[in-house]
């Protein structure tokens, strides 16, 4: 499933092709994604112009003037800008046509994704309204994330991917970032200190921000190519790691389930 950097990856690549661009239509071939396509979704889009390209958490909000689509990749979605001699392949589910001839393609294999009309505040839609803080903002911080901590029982790992809580940080990258800021992963929320989260949410950071860099280095091109973004493992420490020997002490990493997730972590360096 892409993860938010492969999410801003996405919307950094298409960003310049779509932006301040007039929609001429749209086709749909295939509207059972995740909810239904709206039947009117090429009414809301022909000739309105994309003034921005926006994501959140997982989300990616094309704004109009005459309302915002939001669209979710979804476990397996990818967006890539189509030209009018490109065939359209299989699970190509979507094309928004616009002005000057190319189209931006939705392919969506195991149509988990969606694409909605929102005509009023985005920002309040049910399914953004409950999301925390963007990851990169300065919004989170040691401050906020400790605060918010207090009570909690669950392990620390299944804290941090926690939606209402902080938006975006997936299971590859909450396993590296607890690597980083040497927490185990099955520590319970409630007991870190101030101190341990800050060196927390600086890692978070940090290894979002690494991953975002790397995709837009190693992404396939989104025109004519297959869009989707390069993704961070020739800088994992852990994750996908399990039973193979620390890079910082040389002891065997374990491998558990958390939340159903596999959970990698190093017992020696990570307390």
């Amino acid at each position: 499933m892409p993860e938010l950097p492969e999410v801003e990856t996405t919307r950094r690549g298409i960003e310049p092709y779509i932006t301040g661009k007039q929609v001429r239509g749209v086709t749909v071939r295939q509207r059972a994604l995740r909810w239904p396509v709206p039947d009117d979704l090429d009414t809301k889009l022909s000739g309105v112009r994309v003034s921005a390209v926006r994501r959140r958490g997982k989300y990616l909000l094309f704004d109009t003037p005459r309302g915002h689509l939001l669209l979710h990749l979804g476990m397996s979605g990818s967006l890539r800008i189509a030209g009018p001699a490109d065939a359209v392949r299989k699970h190509d589910h979507v094309d928004i046509h616009l002005a000057g001839g190319r189209s931006l393609r939705f392919h969506d294999p195991r149509r988990f994704g969606c694409l909605l009309w929102i005509d009023s505040e985005p920002e309040a839609h049910p399914l953004l309204v409950e999301l925390g803080p963007e990851p990169l903002s300065a919004a989170f911080d040691a401050d906020y994330l400790f605060t918010r901590s207090r009570g909690r029982s669950a392990p620390v790992k299944q804290f941090i991917m926690d939606s209402h809580i902080v938006v975006g940080v997936g299971n590859i990258y909450a396993n590296e970032a607890l690597f980083a800021a040497k927490l185990a992963p099955t520590r319970k929320a409630g007991g870190i200190s101030a101190e341990r989260y800050a060196a927390l949410v600086d890692e978070i950071k940090q290894v979002l921000g690494r991953a975002i860099e790397v995709g837009g280095t190693t992404l396939r091109d989104f025109v004519g190519g297959d869009g989707k973004p390069g993704y961070f493992q020739q800088a994992l420490q852990v994750y996908g790691r399990g039973g193979e020997h620390c890079r910082v002490c040389s002891a065997v990493l374990k491998e558990i389930r958390l939340g159903q997730r596999s959970t990698v972590y190093c017992s020696r360096c990570q307390k």
